[in-house]
């Protein structure tokens, strides 16, 4: 029978899965559906959720406890802007926080005017800020983030360690980043998502890096594929990836695989047995 080359088998160890989010509306959104120049407006400066952005929230919070991927998650990496903050801790954090429990909340109460009570950091997975999946940089001040000193007093149980300088210094007014630029900074994302341990990990990001993450990847697929990974995100949607190491970046070893002959002994093809014991 002739193997189909539309089908690719890859050992378990060498994947990761991953789990793609686009932000919730934000109040930028709004304004830019409405007046696309709105987006340069400095009054939209690393814009926060709407209180419909919030339901999407609650929505898609609802949807990973109900299918249990908030309870597989190893891992949320999070673009350290505030409605990307926001989403990540509404979707996959803890449940309302309650006082006097011996650990930091994820989120303290009413962060960007939103009402919303302050959220636990119990039995949810590691929040960790990453700088390489903030959305496309330059021109547009609601992608320019606030300081690191600023969010840990709003996100107090999220990891930025990995974030370098307290201020944003890798947004400028201008140039914008080009879609070549994104892109390629979404392959450097991916490569190093390959160099974390965990196995199953949640990304809460934009729709600009998302397209562009996903655009630079399944040019060796169906061209229906390929599409389907490159349409643009819509507000608080998921789309789950796995991700393969085909050229030994990692040394991961499997923790399924069994090495079989155990106890040793002569291991001959059925035919040569039958043979030998004749």
């Amino acid at each position: 029978m002739e193997s189909s080359p539309s089908v690719g088998v890859y050992p378990l160890h060498r994947s990761k899965i991953i789990h793609l989010v686009r932000h919730a509306q934000g109040i930028h959104n709004v304004a830019g559906e409405k007046d696309h120049s709105a987006y340069s407006s400095e009054e939209y400066f690393d814009a926060q959720v709407t209180a419909l952005g919030w339901q999407q929230v609650d929505a898609l919070r609802k949807h990973v406890k109900s299918n249990g991927l908030s309870k597989r998650v190893d891992l949320v990496i999070v673009s350290p802007l505030l409605r990307t903050m926001q989403t990540a801790v509404g979707a996959f954090g803890g449940e309302e926080y309650t006082n006097g429990v011996n650990a930091p909340p994820l989120m303290v109460a009413n962060v960007g005017n939103s009402d919303r009570p302050s959220v636990s950091s119990l039995n949810c997975p590691p929040f960790l800020a990453v700088e390489l999946c903030r959305e496309t940089m330059g021109d547009h001040p609601c992608d320019r983030r606030r300081s690191v000193t600023e969010y840990q007093a709003l996100f107090p149980s999220i990891d930025f360690s990995l974030i370098e300088s307290d201020e944003d210094v890798l947004w400028k007014p201008e140039p914008r980043e080009s879609p070549e630029e994104v892109a390629a900074r979404g392959v450097q994302f991916i490569n190093w998502l390959w160099t974390r341990k965990e196995k199953e990990i949640a990304v809460v990001s934009h729709s600009g890096f998302l397209h562009g993450l996903l655009s630079s990847f399944g040019d060796d697929c169906h061209t229906d594929i390929k599409k389907e990974m490159s349409a643009h995100f819509k507000n608080c949607e998921l789309r789950s990836i796995v991700i393969i190491d085909r050229g030994m970046l990692g040394n991961d070893s499997s923790t399924t695989n069994y090495p079989g002959k155990i106890p040793q002994g002569i291991d001959l093809p059925s035919d040569l047995a039958d043979e030998k014991n004749a």
